[in-house]
């Protein structure tokens, strides 16, 4: 189970069977530039710290920004050349920040562990060594900044933490959410009771997609199995074009509209 799976399945299930059951996959919206946006600085910061730490420079990070650049989904070049030079601006500040003694294990690390009754994997965008402890480090570009409890209760980072110190043999408790655009650290130090409370969610939310997709296998009826869960996110669904209800539940808007401006 990867927690982006976990999350489709919550967030709605007719959007769990488009992406994870039908054969053929039914055809997807175009690009988002917010997606778009997102995978530029992941894959920036990935050739960041893989350089030797006496080549990490603020104006090599903001290079690699554009070295990284894609178009795809911005209303136009003019558009893109702005949230271009934006996310250069976010990244040469974003790591101008860093503690000059930072100890980076491992960036966009694929972690794979047992865990209860699921196998919990996914790709960590960045692993710190801090006092000889693992912490989980996400990078966010979203236009809205963090929320206090945001790193607490996100399922993905206290997965990681549990599957990270499994994998790489060392403590891991703290999980960490950088926001470039504003400069934002959301972090939470985990107990292993709050990460035993996430890892049950996990499992609660494995058992249910599990036992839908069985009874899938099984010509279930797919409607009952898998409904539509509409609000606002019915926007920018990938398949709203397959879906009536969604498509009902909110407007349609163009692929650059997460950007705010």
């Amino acid at each position: 189970m990867t927690p982006a799976r976990l999350a489709t399945w919550a967030l709605c299930r007719r959007k769990y069977r488009m992406t994870y059951l039908d054969r053929p996959t039914p055809s997807r919206a175009g690009a988002w530039a917010g997606s778009t946006l997102g995978a530029v600085v992941h894959n920036a910061l990935r050739a960041f710290f893989e350089l030797r730490p006496a080549h990490r420079t603020p104006e090599r990070a903001a290079a690699l920004v554009r070295e990284y650049w894609k178009n795809d989904g911005f209303a136009d070049r003019e558009q893109a050349a702005d949230y271009r030079e934006r996310a250069q601006r976010w990244v040469r500040e974003y790591v101008a920040r860093l503690d000059p003694g930072l100890s980076v294990v491992a960036v966009e690390r694929w972690v794979s562990a047992p865990l209860g009754t699921i196998i919990a994997e996914g790709r960590v965008d960045r692993l710190d060594d801090r006092d000889g402890e693992l912490v989980v480090v996400d990078y966010k570009t979203g236009r809205h900044g963090l929320r206090l409890d945001d790193a607490k209760n996100l399922l993905a980072l206290g997965l990681y933490a549990l599957a990270a110190r499994k994998n790489l043999h060392q403590e891991c408790h703290r999980v960490e959410l950088h926001h470039l655009p504003s400069g934002q650290v959301a972090g939470w130090d985990h107990t292993e009771e709050s990460l035993a409370e996430l890892l049950a969610r996990a499992e609660r939310l494995a058992g249910e997609l599990q036992a839908a997709t069985d009874a899938f296998a099984e010509s279930g009826d797919v409607e009952e199995l898998f409904p539509p869960r509409t609000g606002r996110h019915c926007s920018q669904c990938d398949f709203r074009a397959h879906c009536p209800e969604g498509r009902q539940a909110a407007p349609e808007v163009p692929p650059w509209a997460s950007l705010g401006d």
